[in-house]
């Protein structure tokens, strides 16, 4: 029942904050690469809530993966560890330091991901725009 009233809340939220196209500012991509530095706000400052969502998911459980591998490894005893576990000591060692890379490059795809969006916010308004309406004052044509 309470993930019910969770869901309702989100999607009223949702309808509340929106903003129609024309309303939406530009967004600043210095204050995007601010709150990336949290994991997901850089995207939840753009806009991109389903990608704000997967990103965090993906860090929790990279960071989860980490964590069982590194207490695998650290309490790994010779006499009984072998019986347990279905991998040798070292390959716990190889996954614990993979997961610690996963981490990182998924932290800084998520910074590069929010500047980049910030940049690109208005690009399909841009791209939409007929050149002619816009330049007609500025552009002399040679004659």
């Amino acid at each position: 029942m309470k993930f019910r009233y969770f869901i309702f809340l989100i999607l009223i939220t949702g309808f509340c904050f929106g903003h129609a196209e024309k309303e939406q500012q530009l967004k600043n991509p210095k204050i995007a690469f601010y709150f990336s530095l949290v994991p997901g706000l850089g995207q939840v400052y753009n806009g991109k809530w389903l990608k704000s969502a997967l990103l965090i998911g993906l860090e929790i459980a990279a960071y989860d993966a980490w964590t069982r591998n590194k207490d695998i490894y650290n309490n790994w005893d010779p006499e009984t560890s072998p019986k347990e576990y279905e991998l040798p000591k070292y390959r716990y060692l190889a996954k614990r330091n993979k997961y610690a890379w996963w981490i990182g490059f998924i932290y800084v795809y998520g910074m590069i991901d929010a500047v980049v969006d910030a940049h690109l916010h208005k690009f399909d308004q841009v791209m939409d725009s007929s050149l002619d309406n816009e330049n007609k004052e500025n552009i002399k044509y040679a004659e």
